[in-house]
């Protein structure tokens, strides 16, 4: 008797996992910190260390404590009253032993990891030769990302389309209740001004009288173009979500 065939054939959950668990190793050689990459992909850092446990490149003598006490049999519960930790924590110390992920959710999160390659290469970029055009392909690749303000106001940018299929020069900003759009001018004109600054820029004004530019401060930060107070900084890191 001949079996029902498979809805989709070709798809092959353990391979795609473990391509997206080689997006995640690539991304997390550029990541700054573990906080800093679990903010950018939009995945809890508990669920973050338990993926790069089992992609085999993060380890601490919290996580070989706990693989050693689960190897040698010891339950949840125990381990959790011998270190003192949720089950939540521990659970995220061991790595995932079958496949958790569905076809959605690998794509999904592959997508964020190659996203976040993509901007780092073009901050990069922007470093490298800080010109106008590498400004601008850095916005394009920064779509959608979720900034902060200085005062701590969440907000994200678009780009619309034109009709010669480019992207129009101005960033549609979404602040959730209300939306205002941000001239690429102006962007350049703090961009331009920021060269001038070789200390903290305190406050957005400081980049020049311009309108928007409590946006393009951050914005810029992110970019690594300015460097900003502490506390303001604090106030504009992500963890969003």
């Amino acid at each position: 008797m001949v079996g029902r065939p498979k809805k989709k054939p070709e798809y092959n959950p353990e391979l795609q996992f473990n391509n997206f668990l080689q997006e995640l190793r690539d991304a997390y050689e550029k990541a700054d910190s573990l906080r800093s990459l679990a903010d950018e992909l939009n995945i809890s850092l508990l669920k973050l260390r338990k993926l790069l446990i089992t992609a085999d490149v993060f380890t601490s003598d919290r996580c070989t404590e706990i693989n050693d006490l689960h190897q040698s049999g010891k339950k949840i519960p125990e381990i959790m009253k011998f270190t003192g930790l949720s089950r939540a924590s521990v659970h995220s110390y061991l790595p995932y032993t079958k496949g958790i992920y569905n076809a959605a959710e690998i794509s999904l999160n592959a997508e964020r990891c190659r996203t976040y390659k993509i901007r780092q290469e073009q901050v990069r970029l922007l470093h490298e030769i800080p010109s106008e055009e590498n400004l601008w392909q850095t916005v394009i690749a920064f779509q959608e990302y979720p900034f902060k303000t200085a005062t701590g106001l969440p907000f994200r940018y678009k780009l619309k389309v034109g009709k010669n299929g480019e992207y129009n020069r101005e960033l549609l900003i979404d602040r959730r209740e209300k939306s205002k759009s941000l001239a690429w001018s102006s962007v350049v004109l703090a961009f331009e001004n920021s060269k001038k600054v070789s200390e903290e820029v305190k406050k957005p004004k400081a980049l020049g009288d311009i309108r928007g530019v409590s946006y393009i401060y951050p914005i810029l930060w992110r970019f690594g173009i300015i460097r900003v107070p502490e506390a303001i900084e604090k106030k504009m890191h992500q963890h969003l979500y």
